[in-house]
């Protein structure tokens, strides 16, 4: 079991450049403390999004940082074109030496999506366009794609990632219904819910990619995102979440 942060930059009390201070301090202390992983939620016009540019933030993080990976929870794709994402990721690939994880998805609120200028009933297949352009491009020399949404041919791949098959990826896995595909590409999954939830989806992947014919040994990670107080009592730790609890 391996265990990692899942962060929302959400907005604090203090101002900007003091709350972005703190928060590079505790992912130095996620490091010293061995943790396996740091990923940061990408969120636009609203107070969860005090970090919109995971990159730019995450290329902080690294440069404080020594061992822990890192990695956008996720870059939503529907809002950004694939080949500036695919050159990020190498860019911060290459920067950790390796350290990356990338999460991909489409963008969890319409309202978000729809600020951008995107019709939030056409994500799913920018989303599914994006992916492919980032695919073909960690692999080849040259890119060409001809899609409902993107369009171009012979765009030369002049950047490339640290890790020779490029950084892991994750998934936000909400339904048992999408666990074949995530299961078919590999990729590491992350779910939130209730314990029951959160089982039939984790249980749904093992049996595709049993029923893929893959190595039980080799199956990506499943992972569940759960919320954490610590306080040196109870009653200290229920006190500092029911001031968070108030605001949101």
């Amino acid at each position: 079991m391996k265990f990692g942060v899942f962060d929302h930059m959400d907005r604090g009390t203090a101002s900007l450049v003091e709350q972005y201070k703190s928060r590079l301090k505790l992912a130095e202390a996620y490091d010293v403390a061995g943790l396996y992983a740091y990923h940061l939620a990408e969120h636009h016009s609203t107070p969860l999004g005090m970090a919109p540019s995971p990159s730019v933030y995450l290329s902080a993080v690294i440069q404080r940082t020594k061992r822990l990976r890192v990695g956008a929870m996720v870059y939503t794709l529907s809002m950004h074109h694939p080949l500036r994402v695919f050159e990020e990721i190498c860019m911060l690939d290459q920067m950790s030496e390796g350290r990356l994880e990338v999460g991909l998805g489409r963008g969890a609120s319409p309202f978000e999506i729809a600020y951008y200028g995107v019709n939030p009933e056409q994500a799913q297949s920018i989303y599914q366009e994006s992916f492919e352009i980032i695919m073909q491009s960690l692999k080849e020399a040259e890119v060409s794609f001809h899609g409902k949404h993107f369009r171009f041919d012979h765009v030369p791949v002049e950047m490339h990632c640290y890790q020779e098959s490029g950084p892991p990826l994750w998934y936000g896995l909400g339904s048992p219904d999408g666990a074949r595909w995530v299961a078919e590409k590999r990729i590491n999954i992350i779910c939130s819910g209730t314990a029951d939830r959160v089982r039939s989806i984790t249980d749904r992947y093992r049996a595709e990619w049993d029923d893929l014919g893959r190595e039980k040994s080799a199956i990506p990670l499943m992972g569940a995102s759960r919320h954490v107080v610590i306080g040196r009592t109870t009653k200290e730790a229920k006190e500092a979440a029911a001031r968070a609890y108030r605001v949101w």
